[in-house]
C-alpha cells in the first residue's frame, strides 16, 4: 500500500484543531521514534525509512515496525509503507542491531490523531508537535494502491483546506532532517 500524505506547517494549530475535533474525537498519543540506516547511509541515500515507533497512549502501550520504500509522488513525498506490530519493543532495536542496522536519529513526536471518512476514504489527520521543532504540524493521509495515489493526494489536498491549509503551507521536509539540523 501506499501512503498518500501532505504535511503542512499549521499557522493557527488552535482553528486546525476546532475544526477537526468537530468531525471526531482525537487520540492524544507520544511516538518515540527510532529510524535506523545501514553503516553506509544507503537506505537514506535510497530515500527508504526504516523506524521502530513505539506510542504511548493514555491507557497503552504498543510498538511498530515500518519500512517505507523510496517515494512514488515527487511533489509529496507518498511512500510505499509496510508496517507490523511488534510485541517486544527492545527486541526489535535488538534484532535490527544483531543484522548490522545502526541508529540513525531517535526523537520524540507529540500528536493528536484524528480517524475519520472524507470523500469516501478512510483518512488519518495528525496534528504534530516535535519539542525539539518550532511550529505546529498537520499530516493527513491515506493507504492506497499504487494507480490511486494522484486521486487520492487530491482528496487529501481538499481535507486541507477544508481545514484552512493552503497549498503555501505544504512541506516535503522530514522531520528527520529537522531534527539533525536542530542538533547540529
Amino acid at each position: 500500500m501506499i501512503e498518500a500524505e501532505l504535511k503542512a506547517r499549521v499557522r493557527d494549530p488552535e482553528r486546525v484543531m476546532e475544526r477537526l475535533d468537530e468531525r471526531v474525537r482525537a487520540r492524544s498519543e507520544v511516538y518515540q521514534d527510532t529510524y535506523y540506516d545501514r553503516p553506509d547511509g544507503s537506505l537514506a541515500k535510497a530515500d527508504e525509512e526504516l523506524r521502530v515507533r513505539t506510542v504511548h497512549s493514555e491507557d497503552s502501550t504498543r510498538t511498530v515496525l515500518t519500512f517505507k520504500a523510496a517515494a512514488v509522488d515527487a511533489a509529496s513525498g507518498s511512500k510505499p509503507e509496510h508496517e507490523t506490530d511488534v510485541g517486544d519493543a527492545a527486541a526489535a532495536h535488538a534484532i535490527l542491531r544483531g543484522l548490522g542496522y545502526v541508529e540513525a536519529i531517535a526523537f520524540e513526536k507529540r500528536c493528536r490523531n484524528y480517524d475519520f471518512e472524507a470523500r469516501g476514504r478512510q483518512m488519518l489527520a495528525t496534528l504534530v508537535r516535535v519539542p525539539e521543532i518550532d511550529g505546529t504540524f498537520l499530516e493527513v493521509e491515506t493507504l492506497v494502491g499504487e494507480d490511486e495515489v494522484s486521486a487520492a493526494l487530491d482528496d487529501v489536498r481538499s481535507v486541507l483546506t477544508a481545514l484552512g491549509i493552503g497549498d503555501e503551507d505544504l512541506t516535503r521536509e522530514t522531520y528527520t532532517d529537522a531534527v539533525a539540523r536542530q542538533r547540529r
